[in-house]
């Protein structure tokens, strides 16, 4: 993951540092990573993960700074998963996510869970097509009942309130100090199907900022948490937007997301984006150390669960520190932050600089010194040569890729250089 990377620039100047480019806004708020790969993240389609990989995982993500993990435990290889974790004694508090039945809370008892998040829908769309002959009322009664007896048997209990976003704002009000009450000290803001909107002037339902003053001047909540889906593309808006609501209301904020966005559908806000996000705009230096690690830890999800992260993906992708253009490689060879916004090691990545059909003189004189190992001066008539068959593998049209090592190592002798292998 750290090889072959091409290192240009110092990214430690004594004069300079990436954290100039940012106008951090610090926050009266405590963020909270509440990764929930090991539940919602699972339940992607066509993914699983066996105990031993979901064991690593879990020490993984406790590594990077993730102070709780949301499991799932119906099933056998979840139980089993459940009991390697515990015996790891991290620091990263363990909560079950159960449905308002007592057999699902029983089920987390038994298996020595201290957290658990009980969920249920609030919005009239899930209570008309789930329980038509049920009266919200009737619902609540239940719910509130499953929180006093997770209570009662010594529980920490957030509560979900599933469709959030699509919700009637009296009954949520309801619901949310009804629950409290009973002894639930977390709300979870679920945006089930992604409508929440980040700007403070909207309304509610759908508005999150406007959701979140809410709750804190009608409800006695103690906290509250964000699990945002990307049906619109928006929940890393959403989830930070819904921080920075949080701010200066409460004293925690709790950030439900996952590794790579996995999850139901289109997934959810990314781990990984929040958290660098948190550190670079907002100045949250609990997360520095562990962001070292988000490269290896996204591509062990990726082995673990067989999601393959697109190259072009923010942070942790192949690409998302490549450069292959002429004028992208012309800067970033001169300085990396013309076509950066931080140095790729911040995140455990490498810089990658290729040679393809956008590519100019900058960076072809570049990689070919790499190759010959000394010096080409830029009025070399080799280097013209060197430039124009690079220019040649593409005039067809036929070829997309990127020219590998022994491709472009060819051309260097081609045009008439000698490579440090050849001496």
């Amino acid at each position: 993951m750290r090889e072959n990377s091409d290192v240009v620039g110092e990214e430690t100047d004594k004069f300079f540092s990436y954290h100039n480019l940012y106008n951090q806004l610090p926050l009266k708020v405590e963020p909270v990573i509440d990764d929930c790969t090991l539940r919602d993240g699972i339940q992607m389609s066509g993914t699983a993960v066996s105990p031993r990989h979901a064991v690593h995982l879990a020490y993984l993500l406790d590594a990077i700074g993730v102070e709780r993990l949301e499991v799932h435990h119906f099933l056998k290889n979840d139980q089993e998963s459940i009991k390697l974790i515990q015996d790891m004694n991290l620091n990263a508090r363990l909560a079950a996510w159960c449905r308002a039945v007592r057999s699902d809370i029983d089920n987390a008892l038994r298996l020595d869970v201290e957290e658990i998040g009980i969920s249920h829908p609030v919005s009239k769309i899930y209570f008309d097509i789930k329980w038509p002959d049920k009266s919200p009322e009737e619902l609540l009664e239940r719910v509130v009942d499953s929180v006093e007896y997770a209570k009662d048997h010594g529980l920490t209990i957030f509560i979900h309130g599933e469709d959030s976003t699509r919700a009637d704002w009296a009954f949520e009000r309801e619901y949310i100090n009804a629950t409290a009450e009973a002894g639930a000290e977390v709300y979870r803001i679920a945006d089930t199907v992604g409508v929440g909107v980040s700007n403070p002037k909207a309304r509610l339902p759908n508005g999150l900022p406007q959701k979140i003053r809410k709750i804190r001047e009608e409800t006695k909540i103690c906290s509250i948490e964000i699990h945002a889906h990307n049906d619109l593309g928006n929940t890393v808006e959403n989830t930070i937007a819904s921080i920075r609501a949080a701010d200066g209301l409460f004293d925690k904020v709790y950030a439900s997301t996952t590794m790579l966005g996995m999850g139901e559908r289109s997934g959810n806000a990314e781990t990984e984006k929040v958290m660098t996000n948190l550190y670079l705009h907002y100045g949250v230096n609990k997360f520095e150390n562990g962001l070292y690690w988000l490269k290896e830890v996204s591509d062990f999800v990726s082995l673990a669960t067989g999601i393959v992260a697109p190259p072009n993906k923010a942070i942790i992708g192949e690409n998302a520190f490549a450069h292959e253009s002429g004028i992208h490689t012309h800067g970033v060879l001169r300085n990396p932050y013309t076509y950066e916004a931080f140095p790729p090691k911040l995140v455990g990545n490498i810089r990658r600089l290729s040679i393809g059909k956008q590519s100019g003189k900058a960076i072809v004189k570049h990689k070919a010194e790499q190759q010959i190992g000394q010096v080409i001066d830029v009025d070399n008539p080799k280097l013209g040569t060197l430039v124009s068959l690079v220019k040649g593998m593409y005039t067809s049209g036929e070829r997309k890729s990127s020219l590998k090592d022994m491709e472009f190592k060819d051309l260097v002798l081609r045009a008439g250089f000698s490579t440090k292998s050849t001496k």
